[in-house]
């Protein structure tokens, strides 16, 4: 089928997340372009003229895209040579005429060129490992890629991959070393420098090996198409096909797969686990330790995952309900068969929202919720507003004296849903602002008076912590309805996206699917003005972090910082008074030791990023490792440092759980994971204060249940 170009001309509707465009479509003309001419075309004209804040698409934003790609290619700079570069920075301006429909070239030469190196590459690292490293010869590597140049030539390269390739089988020889002093081995020094290079050699073999053989032209057109909208942005993606039926599932928390749990052990695929209750367990055939050596799908030719990431193995095996998916299997005994299972759904409970009680001064609820999910294609599906909305009538039937809502490493999620939810802790009101392209500010509006639960409330947060996590706590923030705990700042992603199948811009056949963009389409605003982006919300109560140098202002490419006129929005009736609050936490962490060492931790890994050269001799290389080894080892033992919380699951959610073994020790284990975190134990103290400030020594429990929804059957 012949296609062509039309203007494309965005319709911005605001709505409850973001716009909601209808582009002309692709229709059949003479002179088809190829399917990623089409692909860069439509996105091109999509970044211009649907982006919020798209950048100007010229030299500029080419040279840009030009830099980061060739990064995307070859990071270490072990590839290509400078000759290579020099060719292709011929290029370096072509981008933005490619993105108006000119022909790929620089795409094309960038991928003749680390085609064509990869295969020379191939060659080098096996030479190399073939013979023994002198590990008594004092020599460095500098191992910091943007301080590297690209090798002038082929013995450059060489000497690049010799050097790197020695320090990884340093590492290597030096573990192995200390396994044999404590096995107390008879194994020589040299046999263990070739063990250590085999190993080596085992692992450049599975990289190479999907470099040559499991790489395909799409993957690379992906990574260019990213390094062209995340120019524009960091979270304006372009997603594949098959990436894009992932992101539609892990918002949903479901997919139709075969319930199994998968690892990659040596370039193969294992069966670790099979999940009670599912289309695996049903059919009977498919058990632990079975390796997947091939995924078929109807009559199609089954794909060997042989060497496949785990990640990739997944996106094959996953697929539409109802539909047979064939796995050839090498069982234990050695018997290879073909194993047809019938796709069904398979509900990812980790990512829906989870309470329990935490007993001690205070009777303290907790609700874990690691994502804001909404299946937007099933009305019967799950929905994080209600499921939050469920663990609140639960806990309240507990009678709890507070709730704690952890939103750690919560990454956001659904819009709708955030709303609603902060709703359920305040009246009617604005919990954010959204602004459009044109300029125009919508109040998104929590409009039931009615609160579900009206007692003293604190939000966890650290610097994963984005999105519509970030939106939350910002409107309990603004409504001196909750404590914020956490990190100093959390991410600083203040913008909305829009999911666009890029399919449905085309009459006909495009060559195949045309997978999605993700685009930026609007921007958040806190009730009180001011953005969410780049800043982030600043915690209350500010505990020492594990992390540093995490977030948007990392990322050069970040919106900025702003402000909209406030809107009209009333405090909470009881508001937090977050000074003392303060003030007793910052007491308490002086003389905590396990934060005490959370903060001598920061510093040492601070001092570890800043290390760029390395010893490649064993001495210099083992006396750099016990002292590293030595100060990273006393965080090992934070958590022993940390008094165990008395935490329970709710009776309700035991009762439920019944005698399922598998699910009474996944229960355990998350029950256990916070049982000693320090983290939670500091806002288990905070909340104890914040009750005693609001003077309920006893919560109330005669809450309007207006927002709560009915219980799901």
């Amino acid at each position: 089928m012949k296609l062509k170009m039309k203007a494309v001309v965005p319709i911005l509707l605001i709505g409850i997340s973001a716009g909601i465009f209808a582009f002309a479509k692709i229709g059949a003309n003479d002179d088809p372009p190829g399917r990623y001419q089409t692909i860069m075309t439509l996105v091109g004209q999509i970044l211009k003229e649907g982006h919020y804040q798209p950048k100007k698409i010229d030299d500029a934003f080419s040279r840009e895209v030009f830099t980061k790609y060739l990064k995307n290619l070859d990071g270490e700079k072990k590839f290509f040579l400078k000759s290579d570069i020099d060719e292709l920075k011929k290029l370096e301006n072509h981008v933005d005429d490619e993105l108006e429909g000119a022909p790929l070239d620089f795409f094309n030469k960038s991928t003749e060129l680390i085609k064509k190196r990869t295969i020379e590459v191939a060659a080098i690292y096996p030479e190399v490992l073939s013979r023994p490293f002198d590990f008594s010869k004092p020599e460095k590597v500098d191992l910091d890629p943007d301080a590297a140049q690209w090798p002038v030539d082929e013995a450059a390269r060489v000497e690049a991959w010799r050097k790197a390739l020695k320090y990884r089988t340093l590492e290597k020889y030096a573990d192995l070393i200390t396994i044999r002093d404590k096995d107390k081995s008879n194994k020589t020094d040299a046999q263990l420098e070739v063990e250590a290079r085999e190993k080596v050699k085992k692992v450049y073999d599975r990289y190479f090996d999907r470099l040559k053989n499991r790489t395909k032209e799409d993957d690379r057109f992906a990574l260019y198409m990213n390094a062209i909208t995340t120019t524009m942005d960091p979270h304006t993606d372009y997603m594949p096909p098959l990436e894009k039926r992932s992101f539609q599932e892990s918002m949903s928390g479901r997919f139709y797969g075969i319930g199994a749990q998968l690892r990659e052990e040596e370039g193969r695929i294992k069966i670790v686990s099979i999940v009670t209750g599912s289309p695996s367990w049903k059919q009977g055939q498919l058990k632990a330790d079975d390796v997947i050596l091939k995924v078929g799908e109807g009559d199609k030719e089954p794909v060997d995952i042989g060497g496949f990431p785990v990640e990739e193995a997944v996106t094959h095996i996953r697929g539409s309900k109802g539909s047979v998916v064939k796995l050839t299997v090498k069982s234990v005994d050695g018997t290879v068969k073909v194993i047809p299972i019938v796709r069904d759904e398979i509900k990812l409970d980790d990512v829906f929202a989870k309470s329990a009680v935490i007993n001690g001064q205070h009777k303290i609820g907790y609700i874990y919720l690691p994502e804001f999910y909404a299946d937007f294609n099933d009305r019967q599906g799950a929905f994080s507003y209600d499921d939050v909305a469920e663990e609140i009538r639960k806990l309240k039937a507990e009678k709890v004296d507070g709730i704690i809502l952890d939103l750690r490493f919560n990454g956001g999620g659904s819009l709708p849903d955030v709303i609603k939810m902060a709703g359920l802790f305040v009246p009617e009101g604005t919990m954010v602002q959204v602004r459009s392209r044109s300029g125009e500010v919508q109040q998104q509006r929590d409009r039931d008076k009615g609160v579900a639960y009206d007692g003293p409330l604190a939000i966890m947060v650290n610097e994963f912590s984005a999105s519509a996590s970030e939106i939350m706590a910002a409107a309990m923030q603004d409504y001196k309805r909750a404590v914020v705990i956490g990190s100093p700042s959390t991410f600083g992603k203040g913008t909305v996206q829009r999911l666009l199948d890029l399919d449905a811009f085309v009459k006909g056949d495009a060559g195949g699917s045309l997978g999605a963009i993700k685009l930026t389409v609007q921007k958040f605003y806190r009730a009180n003005g001011g953005s969410t982006q780049l800043k982030g919300v600043e915690s209350d109560v500010v505990l020492p972090s594990p992390y540093y140098e995490v977030g948007e202002k990392k990322d050069k490419d970040a919106l900025k910082w702003d402000v909209v006129p406030k809107a009209d929005y009333a405090a909470w009736s009881e508001p937090v008074d977050v000074a003392p609050l303060k003030a007793k936490s910052a007491e308490r962490i002086a003389n905590n030791e396990a934060f005490r060492m959370i903060n001598e931790n920061i510093a040492t890994l601070k001092k570890l990023d800043e290390q760029k050269t390395y010893s490649l001799d064993l001495n210099s290389y083992k006396a750099d490792q016990k002292k590293n080894a030595a100060a990273l080892k006393r965080y090992d033992s934070v958590n022993d440092k940390v008094k165990p919380l008395n935490i329970s699951s709710l009776q309700a959610d035991l009762q439920k759980i019944g005698t399922d073994t598998v699910k009474l020790a996944r229960n355990k284990d998350w029950l256990k994971a916070r049982n000693k975190d320090p983290y939670l134990s500091e806002a288990v103290n905070v909340m104890n204060d914040l009750i005693m400030q609001q003077s309920f020594p006893k919560l109330k429990n005669n809450y309007t249940d207006a927002k709560a929804p009915a219980p799901k059957q």
